[in-house]
């Protein structure tokens, strides 16, 4: 199905954007945000943007003090990396 989530978090957790494009209960969205900000906070620099949650495929980017997070059906890896190109070309002509 593609694209189901994009998140905008700062450096501390907090969420300052959130897009779902599959139904979730709030409960469920909180569970999965946190869940996914901390996986991806306590990587470091060196580590790859992709990472395996639940049936997800997470693709995040840091720029400045935000992280962008987008979530991709498990079987969406083709795209995954052309989501990284889009967040560079995104943020660097903004």
């Amino acid at each position: 199905m593609g694209i189901r989530f994009v998140l905008m978090v700062n450096k501390q957790g907090q969420t300052r954007l959130a897009q779902y494009y599959e139904y979730l209960t709030l409960e469920e969205r909180r569970a999965l945000e946190g869940e996914i900000v901390r996986k991806c906070l306590a990587r470091n620099e060196q580590q790859c943007s992709f990472v395996e949650h639940r049936n997800y495929k997470i693709v995040y980017r840091r720029y400045a003090s935000l992280f962008f997070l987008v979530g991709v059906d498990d079987d969406e890896v083709n795209k995954s990396f052309s989501l990284c190109c889009i967040f560079n070309w995104f943020i660097k002509t903004q």
